[in-house]
């Protein structure tokens, strides 16, 4: 089987597809960017294949045992369990980082004692979260998980205990997240099997019996192409390099080939892209001078209001109007939310106003380039945020007429998506 990789590096996350030689998607993969983007990219492809795997592997045990809707829970719940295997064996690692950081303290084995203790909860709290389903494999990262854990079970104890467990793991957590930990598809399936319910132990079985062939399929790329914003910094020859403008354009063009509009909120930079029939690009706008608009943007705020970025939308949909804001800096619009919110403003309207402006300065760049025409589709990790995807379409409504807006849940990959197609157009 032939299989082309796409890559696409972000800057705060990287992104990896895996399609067959029929263009078809086998896998995903995602994690967030690290300093070093030759590890992310080397874990966003290890995810994709493992992703893959299980694909084909769901695939097998359907053909032969039943419909795909009796498997559909039980592989949710096996891929949740894989996952927590992972970071469990992260975490061993971040553990022993952390417990040699106290070797020379002054009250080492103290310390090291409350944090064996930290660790442990950290860890049943994360287990329950994966057991449950509660964890977003797309959006929740390692760091995420582990952090919101440990400082939730720091908070409360003494201020010199919490300060240095706290110096602890940010000295521990970069060199321990930039090392790529090599996990092995089949232990690691027979261990979330065995960790499955006891009324799932002949489903487990049958899942099991398929592994072997699915571990023989190879899946090393016949061809691959890296993109985004840390493109420039693989170790990759000139023609495994695709511009980042070229690659949101035709991926966007394979799920929807009647796209004439792109509009892409990244972490970084917002483009507008004129595609023409062939997914091809005909003119762009692009700001990556400054967060403001971006994805950046957005996690700036959720800092600010010490709340994760997933609540951000939630919360700007429940407001009663927008606030006017009115700076287009990041760092000003931060001091702003906190003027607004000091007079007594409600945190919902302050949002509301903030999707807004983030919206308003993207449709100026979308002006810029020509406008919203045929069908328009919207990319990038902040498509998944629905109070930025009300108000794209309300305004690309109020400006454009009645278009046709495509938002498809794979709108973080159409970089890596194009990538990999491109592997394909020139085979």
């Amino acid at each position: 089987m032939s299989v082309f990789l796409g890559i696409d590096l972000g800057s705060t996350t990287s992104k990896a597809i895996i399609v067959s030689e029929k263009g078809s998607i086998l896998g995903r993969g995602i994690t967030n960017t690290r300093s070093d983007y030759n590890v992310a990219a080397d874990i966003a492809r290890m995810d994709a294949e493992f992703n893959a795997r299980f694909s084909m592997l769901r695939n097998r045990v359907i053909q032969e045992s039943g419909t795909a809707e009796s498997w559909n829970d039980l592989f949710v719940a096996l891929e949740n369990r894989f996952h927590y295997l992972q970071f469990e064996r992260r975490c061993d690692s971040l553990s022993a980082a952390m417990k040699e950081q106290l070797t020379h303290s002054r009250n080492g084995e103290e310390l090291r004692t409350a944090l064996d203790d930290i660790l442990l909860r950290v860890r049943d709290l994360t287990r329950a979260k994966f057991f449950e389903g509660r964890v977003s494999s797309s959006s929740e990262f390692f760091r995420d998980l582990f952090s919101a854990a440990y400082m939730k079970e720091l908070d409360g104890l003494d201020r010199a205990i919490f300060d240095t467990l706290t110096g602890v793991y940010d000295r521990s957590i970069n060199p321990v997240e930039n090392q790529v930990v090599e996990f092995d598809f089949k232990t690691l399936t027979e261990e979330a099997i065995s960790l499955l319910p006891n009324t799932l132990a002949n489903s487990g079985a049958k899942i099991a019996k398929h592994l072997p062939e699915v571990i023989a399929e190879s899946l090393k790329p016949e061809d691959y192409v890296g993109t985004g914003y840390g493109r420039q910094l693989l170790p990759f020859e000139k023609q495994h390099i695709k511009s980042e403008i070229l690659c949101h354009a035709l991926g966007a063009h394979c799920y929807f080939p009647m796209t004439r509009t792109v509009l892409d909120i990244g972490g970084q930079d917002t483009k507008a892209i004129q595609v023409d029939e062939h997914g091809l690009v005909t003119s762009f706008q692009m700001n990556d001078r400054c967060a403001a608009g971006c994805g950046r943007y957005l996690g700036y705020i959720a800092d600010e209001m010490s709340i994760s970025v997933g609540e951000l939308g939630p919360m700007a949909m429940a407001a009663e109007r927008e606030t006017n804001i009115c700076s287009t800096c990041t760092v000003f619009a931060g001091a702003e939310l906190r003027e607004h919110l000091n007079l007594g403003e409600k945190k919902e309207n302050v949002l509301a106003g903030l999707h807004l402006a983030i919206v308003q300065r993207a449709f100026a760049l979308l002006a810029r380039s020509g406008g919203a025409r045929n069908e328009f589709t919207f990319t990038g990790g902040v498509a998944r945020n629905k109070a930025v995807v009300k108000y794209v379409s309300n305004m690309t409504r109020t400006n454009y007429g009645d278009l046709t807006i495509n938002i498809h849940p794979d709108s973080i990959f159409m970089g890596a998506l194009g990538a990999a197609m491109f592997c394909l157009r020139r085979r």
